[in-house]
């Protein structure tokens, strides 16, 4: 497997991209279980399968600030400067300020994680991230006692994100996790995918990636964290409290209302992708489920 322990990648580094989907075949077909099957460092998705391909990824998501359209990130994100960048860390921090990027990167050990994508518009992916435990950046920044959840909020930059203009959530983007969500080994902060940087349009140059949760708590393009005891606003769950809970676990026993989540379309599976059961928890349910011991994840969704 491979572990990647630098954060700029030239081109004659990456793996050729068929090569690498033949490699990943065989080795996730010999890893252990769902979501946390090793071999080597990384971490395998679920049932050992096959990445999307990096046109598929990077030409099909969602990312509003840039247009509702599942192309439009890909088509606009480009005018989004990512050089220099700067997260805020704050609340209640032993070690609170204002950290660059490279500052950030600098004592990272950059793993590659290999992760399904499930999105509660319900279609799904998997998607071989390169990034870092968010554990490891709270543990480096000092949580202080008390501190019950992760607020995270995205850049707000109306003069390149066109998708700014229109009211579709209340700016900036926000999003948050309970404290031991955050914590947990599984969740990543994701630097790059492919072996490459981030692109733009996936949320550069760096985003939340928490694999058991639909795809919208992956927020991106990270400006600042905040640690602090009250559950924090989030932008979709604000936006319509009925649709988007605040734990926004994938559960194929609780739809959407515009959408049935007991299955999903793959994307990549053909012109008009195939359709899989939906597992709960993403598949992920072994490494996660007793985070919510005792909770109605009906209620709690």
């Amino acid at each position: 497997m491979i572990r990647l322990t630098t954060p700029k990648f030239r081109d004659c580094d990456v793996t050729d991209e068929a090569a690498y989907l033949n490699r990943r075949q065989l080795i996730a077909g010999a890893a252990m279980g769902a979501g946390l099957g090793l071999a080597g460092p990384a971490f395998a998705a679920p049932e050992g399968l096959e990445p999307n391909s990096f046109e598929d990824i990077t030409n099909y998501n969602n990312y509003y600030e840039f247009g509702t359209g599942k192309r439009d990130p890909a088509e606009y994100a480009h005018a989004l400067t990512t050089e220099p960048w700067t997260v805020k860390i704050d609340g209640m921090v032993d070690k609170p300020g204002d950290y660059q990027f490279e500052d950030i990167l600098s004592n990272a050990q950059i793993e590659e994680r290999i992760y399904r994508l499930r999105c509660v518009e319900a279609w799904s992916m998997v998607i071989p991230w390169n990034g870092f435990t968010l554990a490891s950046l709270l543990d480096r920044v000092g949580v202080q006692s008390g501190a019950k959840y992760v607020a995270f909020e995205t850049a707000t930059r109306p003069d390149e994100m066109p998708g700014l203009r229109y009211p579709v959530l209340n700016w900036p983007y926000r999003e948050g996790l309970r404290l031991d969500e955050a914590m947990h080994p599984l969740t990543l902060i994701a630097t790059g995918l492919y072996g490459k940087e981030l692109p733009n349009q996936n949320g550069a140059p760096l985003r939340l990636v928490v694999p058991w949760k639909y795809g919208f708590k992956g927020i991106k393009s990270i400006v600042r964290i905040t640690l602090q005891e009250d559950e924090p606003f989030t932008s979709w769950n604000d936006a319509n409290a009925g649709e988007y809970g605040f734990y926004s676990n994938v559960n194929p026993n609780v739809d959407h209302p515009r959408w049935s989540q007991a299955t999903e379309r793959v994307i990549g599976a053909g012109l008009f992708g195939s359709r899989r059961e939906t597992e709960m928890f993403n598949g992920y349910g072994e490494e996660v489920a007793q985070l919510y011991d005792g909770m109605d994840l009906s209620e709690n969704f």
